[in-house]
């Protein structure tokens, strides 16, 4: 029997809640509901010019999002990946995987400028577990590369877990047509156009222009060239983005929340520890859900979800999606 309007709406409400709260103390009892049936994205048929889905089928029996609560970040990466299905859904024997965490600032991770290194560390040792023949660890920063992979903890983290660190080098970037709306020839990190399998693990954060950067923002660090110039037209962007990529599965950080005077940060203050993480295979229903409940962002202020939808990249209306959640104790 299908949801009625009030239903969907009391779901919406509830995850809201659920995400806005954050912070669940040790000892809080575990939990897990499922919401409506959604019916599964196609999945994109190849493109050409370098352009290809690294999308994994979809499975009614499994949840397309995981909202996990807890006081360990490597704990919340690996419950999720659990509930989704264990990483051997998402990574088979001898893939090359890149994990694609944002690393674009020289900063602390207590700033939460960076995704949490040790959720980057757990995501690379599921992959390697599962059988990945290679794991990536690489993004292209803003500030210094060598200053944020390392300041940041990544770098260290990652190879500790066995991860190969590529830092951006500019021999290594090649002219690609993205065929976007936007976007079309532009310089892509060759490590990007090579992989099986791409893993977006984002921080959640505040942005000065897009109003949030999240999962789909965070594709922006796969590109060499001016990539300010995006900014003139950064919702279409976004979305010509996410629709090269398509990943296959995304993992936002929210443990800690750059919660205002975002992509940068640097002040403690704007800092909320939410000990959150919230992973799926609808990139769009995950920044839509993140953006509504942190920042109180509806699709009418965020164009790019719309676009993304219309795209067939995912879904804005998050609460109609399978979901599961979890607090672990």
């Amino acid at each position: 029997m299908p949801p009625t309007e009030s239903t969907v709406l009391s779901r919406r409400e509830a995850l809201i809640k659920l995400l806005r709260l954050g912070g669940v103390s040790a000892g809080a009892a575990g939990l897990g509901f499922w919401l409506s049936e959604h019916s599964a994205r196609p999945v994109a048929a190849l493109a050409m010019n370098l352009k290809r889905s690294h999308t994994v089928a979809a499975d009614l029996s499994l949840p397309e999002m995981a909202i996990i609560q807890g006081d360990d970040p490597a704990q919340l990466a690996r419950s999720a990946i659990e509930e989704l299905g264990g990483m051997r859904r998402f990574v088979s024997r001898a893939d090359i995987v890149l994990v694609k965490p944002n690393i674009a600032w020289d900063r602390t991770p207590e700033q939460a400028a960076n995704t949490n290194p040790a959720v980057v560390a757990e995501v690379v040792q599921q992959c390697l577990n599962a059988g990945a023949k290679r794991v990536i660890v690489t993004d292209v920063s803003c500030n210094d590369p060598r200053r944020c992979f390392e300041r940041s903890g990544i770098a260290e983290a990652a190879r500790r877990a066995g991860a190969e660190i590529i830092l951006p080098d500019p021999a290594r970037f090649k002219d690609v047509n993205l065929e976007g709306s936007v976007l079309s020839n532009w310089p892509v990190f060759d490590p990007f156009l090579n992989a099986d399998k791409i893993i977006n693990i984002p921080i959640a954060k505040h942005h000065s222009l897009s109003g949030t950067t999240l999962g789909m923002k965070n594709w922006y660090g796969i590109l060499g060239g001016p990539r300010h110039q995006l900014h003139q037209k950064i919702h279409e962007s976004l979305v010509d983005l996410a629709d090269f990529v398509r990943p296959t599965l995304t993992m936002i950080d929210c443990y800690r929340v750059l919660i205002r005077n975002g992509p940068t940060g640097g002040n403690l203050e704007d800092v909320l520890l939410k000990k959150t993480m919230v992973a799926g295979t609808d990139p769009v229903a995950l920044d839509a859900y993140v953006a509504k409940a942190y920042w109180n962002l509806d699709v009418s202020a965020l164009p790019y979800l719309q676009m993304a939808a219309k795209r067939g990249l995912g879904t804005y209306e998050f609460e109609k999606v399978r979901t599961r959640t979890k607090t672990l104790s």
